[in-house]
């Protein structure tokens, strides 16, 4: 049973479904709602599949010097390396810091052992920078801690088409940022990020960084109420792949892994994106009730029925893209495992 079909099922009955695993994916069991303030998560429970075991983030593989991104010179290109005998996961949204420019990488990939240099794309999420910041190395990327932290730019950096649509997208966020912030993201020292190094940066070096604006003092703080509500709510459960999140009272998006090992990987990352997308959206809240499962239950089933547009691909994984009334699904298929998925990414409209 397909877990499209698990979906419909459940949109049916208005159940959750408890199904025995597929060859391909478990089916979905939904906990919650967790909540702090405008943010609400569900946690998606399954067995999963072969896909997404044993895989370092590109965040670990960074971090412990295993895997270098590289500057081409090239604003839509960059170069990766992986120097170890592990295979390593990028998503889509991943920021890479430093460079010429700070850049997102537009598309899921995993890298293999050993790789040699290979070509990855990506997006300026910087604008105007082209030179050296600071003590950072301009020949290559030294962090990636942050992911892209809005639904409409996940979207415009996932559709791989057009800066100036993601370079508008990055001016909303940070505007939004600093609204809920309280105050200008623009300006000060960067601030200090668990897991990231920090250094004596001016912000105002660069002022349109996406990057930058995640890590300013005023941003992190303002987001950690959320984290130190949120972050502990998988511990324990050890079949948790995925979650999905609602904003003012509206499902906006989930992120589904094929292992509950690569999701707890990436969990940190992930809540920390959506707690800055919460942030950001919070001076448009308005009192409104927390959706019910069920209405996520119905998110999902209506992306898994959407039309398939497209299908592109970065080394062995293929990325199927499905739009229907109201969502957008992009499934990212490993085809050395018989086009399991390893990631799907439900956006809502």
């Amino acid at each position: 049973m397909s877990s499209s079909s698990t979906f419909r099922r459940m949109d049916l009955l208005g159940v959750v479904a408890l199904a025995a695993a597929t060859a391909h994916a478990g089916d979905f069991r939904i906990s919650g709602p967790f909540t702090h303030d405008n943010l609400a998560i569900y946690l998606l429970h399954g067995s999963g599949g072969k896909a997404g075991k044993k895989l370092l983030t590109l965040q670990e593989a960074m971090g412990q010097q295993k895997a270098v991104v590289f500057e081409t010179g090239q604003v839509n290109e960059l170069s990766i390396e992986n120097r170890s005998d592990e295979e390593v996961y990028i998503q889509s949204g991943d920021i890479v810091k430093g460079g010429q420019q700070d850049r997102v990488i537009s598309k899921d990939m995993v890298l293999p052992p050993y790789s040699g240099k290979l070509p990855i794309s990506s997006f300026c999420v910087e604008r105007g920078r082209w030179t050296k910041r600071g003590n950072e190395d301009v020949r290559q990327f030294n962090a990636s801690t942050m992911v892209v932290p809005s639904k409409a730019l996940k979207v415009a950096v996932r559709d791989g088409k057009d800066q100036q649509k993601v370079w508008a997208e990055v001016a909303r966020a940070q505007t939004g940022l600093s609204a809920g912030a309280g105050g200008g993201v623009g300006g000060g020292v960067v601030g200090g990020v668990p897991g990231f190094v920090a250094e004596s940066v001016l912000v105002s070096a660069s002022p349109t960084s996406m990057q930058l604006a995640l890590e300013n003092k005023k941003v992190t703080a303002a987001s950690e109420a959320y984290l130190k509500k949120l972050s502990n709510i998988v511990d324990g459960k050890s079949d948790v792949v995925g979650y999905a999140y609602a904003m003012n009272g509206k499902v906006n998006s989930a992120e589904v892994y094929a292992s509950h090992d690569l999701f707890v990987r990436m969990w940190p990352k992930m809540l920390r994106a959506s707690a800055a997308e919460a942030l950001a959206d919070r001076a448009n809240a308005k009192p409104a009730a927390i959706p019910a499962k069920v209405a996520v239950e119905k998110a999902l089933a209506d992306g898994d029925r959407g039309k398939e547009i497209s299908v592109d691909s970065t080394g062995r994984l293929s990325i199927l893209k499905k739009v229907s009334d109201a969502m957008i699904l992009f499934e990212s298929r490993d085809r050395d495992l018989g086009k399991e998925w390893i990631h799907r990414s439900y956006v809502a409209k």
